[in-house]
């Protein structure tokens, strides 16, 4: 077995980047500083020699041109065996000697920008393959492979460790510091192909059917963006990722003010920013543990806040606000009026003025401004750990038209309670399961979340409707559920409480049960036709 070389030289490097973010300055500490003998291709060799660092073409290392449009020039034993050759093994430095091959002992690369490119509106299937860098990656893992011998680095921020490191040991790398790289060098190539694979697999699978983008093999690849204090709870560690494939989200919101983002902090304003994303008017929801205790739709963001906080203030207390319209400092000074107290709000943008009053009135609020996520070509996936394996299924997005939701009782809803029918819908939506929800004139009055009975749920529902001074508006509210009702136990319950209208995907061998109860009490009841579960 051999046994890493600790202290190794550099006097030779090959440069070849896409992102010449500071190459200059660092070839030229090189060159100078180091003396180390540049080797670079194309782009990058054009740029050192016009810049004044002494360059050496890569053609005169491998004795062949650049060719068919540059897709062929790093790939040749004088550059692959120059990077994989054991300096330790005999055989290995004949075979250089034989063939005239001298080692590299730094090699610098950073890849075509592929995942960039992916990201422009009007990129095609055959210009994005042309972004796909082929001898990059390739001298990436030989160099990787090799870090016994060879430094690998293929990221801009690694140049300042290296010349860190050149320094400590003059003009020298160890074996700890060429092994970080090398992990660093391999995950940068995984996440690259999993970029391509990504990709390729949505225009492939782009048809939007059941089964679209759950390939037979699963590649994906997160970037660790920040570090959280715990998880869910102090011993459990936490870190946030994202895939930078879908752009736009809680996870690369920008946080504005405030303490630092926790763990359940981000799911909660993820599941906030979700749900006030179901609607095209304005509208607010408050988040607690996951699941909506305030939501309301109104004619305006102001409005709307104030009636989904006034669902359940108790409950509202150190929630997560979500807006989905931008807060100017009307709406700000709308949602800092009382003794209010809010773990983070967040919106699409926020005007000068609001921020200066809501930095004014909180000091560790969390402020965020977040971008709706763009529809991608396949729904998204969500991903769920099991004991040895990872569930895997399309995010649930489907908006049903409304239009096409069926009428089954006796008396129809009026306009008003089709209105808030749809507004119940989508936020049940949101909400864990078995759920029950309770909406009138667009607010949210009572949920019933995460039961084992959806009678219990309904119970609750009610219930938190009655504690929280909705007594009155109980009367001619309408009920979602999430589910089919097994029976009619649950709508009775609400249509006691004063429900008019009740909506549900429908389904159960006993709807007519349901269906006879809403004609005896003229309450209208609609079936989707479709069922949201979360759990």
């Amino acid at each position: 077995m051999l046994t890493p070389i600790d202290i190794v030289p550099i006097r030779r490097a090959i440069i070849s980047v896409t992102d010449k973010t500071g190459i200059v300055e660092l070839a030229r500490v090189l060159h100078d500083e180091f003396h180390i003998e540049i080797i670079s291709t194309g782009g990058t060799a054009n740029t050192l020699a016009a810049a004044g660092v002494p360059v050496v073409d890569i053609a005169s290392v491998t004795g062949f041109p650049e060719m068919m449009d540059g897709r062929v020039k790093t790939l040749h034993p004088a550059v692959h065996g120059a990077l994989l050759a054991l300096r330790d093994d005999p055989h290995h430095l004949d075979a250089m000697a034989a063939h005239g091959i001298k080692p590299v002992d730094l090699l610098i690369v950073n890849l075509y920008a592929f995942e960039k490119t992916i990201k422009a509106p009007d990129c095609t299937l055959p210009y994005a393959i042309e972004n796909i860098d082929i001898g990059g990656p390739s001298m990436i893992r030989s160099a990787a492979k090799n870090y016994r011998s060879v430094a690998v680095v293929t990221d801009p921020v690694q140049y300042p460790k290296l010349l860190e490191q050149m320094r400590r040991d003059h003009g020298a790398t160890t074996a700890r510091f060429r092994l970080d790289l090398a992990m660093w060098a391999f995950a940068r190539t995984a996440s690259y192909d999993a970029a391509i694979h990504e990709y390729i697999a949505a225009q492939y699978f782009g048809d939007g059917g059941n089964a679209a983008c759950l390939q037979p093999t699963m590649i994906k690849s997160y970037e660790k963006v920040d570090d959280l204090r715990y998880g869910e709870n102090p011993h459990q560690a936490a870190a946030l990722y994202t895939s930078g494939q879908q752009p736009g989200g809680i996870a690369s919101a920008r946080q504005l003010h405030g303490k630092k983002l926790s763990y359940i902090n981000l799911l909660d304003a993820d599941a906030a920013f979700s749900l006030v994303g179901e609607f095209d008017r304005p509208a607010a929801a408050v988040i607690k543990h996951a699941n909506p205790c305030g939501c309301a739709v109104a004619a305006g963001a102001a409005e709307a806040f104030e009636l989904a906080y006034a669902g359940d203030p108790q409950a509202a207390f150190g929630g997560i606000v979500a807006v989905n319209t931008p807060v100017d400092a009307h709406v700000a000074q709308v949602i800092v009026a009382g003794k209010k107290f809010l773990e983070v709000l967040l919106a699409p943008d926020f005007t000068a003025d609001a921020l200066a009053i809501l930095r004014q009135r909180w000091v560790d609020c969390r402020l965020l401004a977040a971008e709706p996520q763009k529809s991608p070509p396949c729904p998204p996936l969500k991903f769920t750990d099991i004991s040895g394996g990872v569930l895997v299924q399309q995010a649930d997005t489907l908006r049903e038209d409304a239009e096409k939701f069926s009428s089954v009782a006796t008396v129809p809803p009026t306009p008003a309670m089709r209105s808030d029918l749809l507004v119940a819908w989508r936020i049940c939506k949101h909400v864990k399961s078995n759920a029950i929800v309770i909406v009138r004139d667009g607010q949210l009055l009572g949920v019933g979340a995460g039961q084992m009975s959806r009678v219990t749920s309904c119970r609750l529902a009610v219930d938190l409707a009655r504690q929280n001074g909705h007594m009155a508006k109980l009367a001619g509210a309408v009920a979602a559920s999430d589910a089919f009702f097994p029976f009619a136990d649950g709508p009775k319950m609400l249509i006691d409480a004063g429900i008019k209208a009740l909506i549900q995907p429908g389904g159960s061998k006993r709807d007519s049960d349901t269906v006879e109860l809403c004609n005896q009490h003229n309450v209208a009841m609609l079936l989707t036709g479709v069922r949201h579960f979360l759990h």
